[in-house]
């Protein structure tokens, strides 16, 4: 993974001075809270329903032993105890004193870690696919280029103050396991006919309150012309971006309203026009990066086979295990979805626990995923056994990886400012319902997204079912929707209809899953069904099964 060098760490130690003296003022009463916010704001520190919140960078949610063991510390230390995983492979912290937020971000220094662009209008994290440089299906690991991207946008002057935030996602395989087209940009990297690698460029995707899906823009950039084309996409947005209407202002209603054609005329002329500004990097910067990815020193000889006897054990192998490009190894994901829990939430005793088993059995990396999980990315099969024994015991062994039960869910009311209802508890009550894990297997692939407002940080927009908190007459009430999806056939959900109070929205997940088991045919997913047989059906049965309140 990527080690700071001397300018790396000058910057973020220079970031952390800088508000600490900027906190000591405004305790002190020399700043306005409006006066501050911005500053805060720079340094990813929001103020929510009953505390701040501080939301720590995990770029292309890569991190090793020591960056979460620090993780965990923290939670301790300043928090209540836990941290919140996120949908954009960051961790934040729910319970922070404003006294304390420069002492944080001076211990993430340690550990080259900081907060830095993870909240304001700028290109906020760089994520990525969560298997990056472990999956047997990509082409190349994107986290070089993904890292590449990242220092070319910190703290570039142009793209400081955007109309609004700004989300780039990297990949490398067909399969997207990063919501890719759901991104401001989304960068695939492809091989055109000449076996050349290259960069797919999508642009205008989004969810939030106009979700759109990012048409393709390009198919195809050198990859030693990758920093220009992003350059002409944020140049041609920042230049007609609307600041006038935050609900306007994102690059998924510039392109819709511009058209895609005339958007990629006009990006295509700014990328001419920069192709002889010469602002591309030099090779050997890239040169630099890419040996700090490089693939860690595998056991050859590690056995390829498995003793699946202990039946708990078989099936979690058989939910939380991904094929690895490497015989003897697999990717293991660490479910932060047990059956009643906080979806994403892990204690600090859980955090330093997945430290100590990064270092132990997967070269000292860890990843956080979109979905709110942790990965490790290289473990030998012959460690598999006594690893899940581990996680087990410390209550991380569920085995529900892309099941019903591996719910995707933003703080909600619990916590933020902005949410009109409550997600946690919601979440809680449907894996609940669902938690034998028959029941689960017998649904298969079901992603299930809860969003507690329009904002979407829960992409509820892309679940197979999504659910979307609503606040109606001064009373929480849920939306449902079905057929959406973030992989490579990405597709937004369609609302059912009129919403439910929290008990009926579970009974109408447990209707929705009715239809679905009724109706399937063969291998299907319940996202191929519903494609299949469409929304009426699945109609029929939720409001036949709980009259809607709303």
């Amino acid at each position: 993974m990527y080690k700071y060098d001397s300018y790396d760490q000058a910057m973020v130690d220079t970031r952390v001075a800088e508000f600490r003296d900027q906190t000591r003022r405004r305790i002190e009463g020399h700043l306005t809270e409006d006066q501050f916010k911005p500053l805060r704001l720079m340094n990813g520190l929001y103020l929510q329903l009953h505390a701040y919140m501080l939301r720590v960078a995990i770029p292309y949610g890569t991190l090793n032993s020591a960056q979460m063991r620090v993780l965990g510390d923290i939670a301790d230390k300043y928090d209540r105890g836990y941290g919140h995983f996120t949908t954009r492979q960051n961790i934040q912290y729910n319970w922070i004193k404003l006294d304390e937020a420069p002492d944080i971000l001076a211990d993430l220094a340690t550990v080259e870690m900081h907060a830095i662009q993870t909240s304001g209008n700028c290109i906020r994290n760089i994520s990525s696919d969560q298997y990056a440089g472990a999956a047997a299906d990509e082409l190349v690991d994107p986290r070089p280029y993904a890292e590449l991207l990242r220092q070319w946008s910190s703290f570039h002057p142009e793209f400081v103050t955007l109309p609004r935030k700004f989300k780039i996602a990297v990949i490398a395989s067909d399969t997207d396991r990063a919501a890719m087209r759901l991104h401001d940009i989304g960068i695939q990297i492809v091989k055109n006919a000449a076996g050349e690698l290259g960069a797919r460029f999508y642009a205008g995707g989004g969810m939030g309150r106009t979700p759109m899906i990012a048409p393709m823009v390009c198919d195809f950039v050198p990859l030693d012309q990758l920093i220009t084309y992003s350059e002409a996409c944020l140049r041609v947005y920042n230049r007609y971006g609307r600041r006038d209407n935050k609900y306007k202002a994102r690059i998924k209603i510039l392109v819709h309203e511009l058209g895609r054609d005339e958007y990629v005329r006009q990006v295509e002329e700014e990328f001419a026009h920069l192709l002889t500004q010469g602002i591309e990097p030099p090779i050997a910067e890239l040169e630099r990066i890419v040996p700090f990815f490089a693939d860690p020193a595998y056991d050859v000889a590690a056995p390829d086979t498995l003793d699946r006897s202990d039946p708990d054990f078989a099936l979690w192998l058989d939910r939380n295990c991904h094929a690895h490009k490497q015989p003897g190894y697999s990717i293991v994901t660490i479910s932060l979805k047990p059956v009643g829990g906080i979806p994403g939430d892990a204690s600090a005793d859980q955090i330093r626990l997945m430290a100590d088993l990064g270092r132990d059995y997967s070269f000292d990396e860890l990843r956080v995923t979109h979905a709110q999980n942790i990965v490790l990315p290289h473990v030998r099969k012959a460690d598999l056994y006594g690893l899940w024994q581990q996680l087990d015991a410390a209550g991380l062994g569920t085995a529900n990886l892309d099941q019903i039960g591996d719910i995707i869910a933003c703080p909600g009311l619990d916590y933020c400012s902005l949410a009109n209802a409550r997600s946690i508890p919601l979440a809680q009550k449907i894996s609940e319902r669902f938690a034998a894990p028959e029941r689960q297997a017998a649904i298969g692939e079901l992603k299930l997204k809860i969003s507690g407002c329009i904002n979407a940080c829960g992409h509820h927009h892309a679940g197979h079912i999504g659910i979307l908190g609503v606040d109606k007459k001064g009373v929480e009430n849920y939306q449902l929707s079905l057929g959406g999806s973030e992989g490579a056939d990405t597709s937004l959900g369609k609302i059912t209809g009129p919403g439910f109070d929290e008990d009926g929205i579970v009974d109408a997940v447990e209707a929705a899953t009715d239809v679905y088991l009724a109706n399937k045919q063969g291998g299907e997913r319940f996202l191929d069904t519903y494609r299949r047989i469409g929304m009426e059906p699945f109609k029929d049965a939720i409001y036949a099964k709980e009259p809607a309140n709303g």
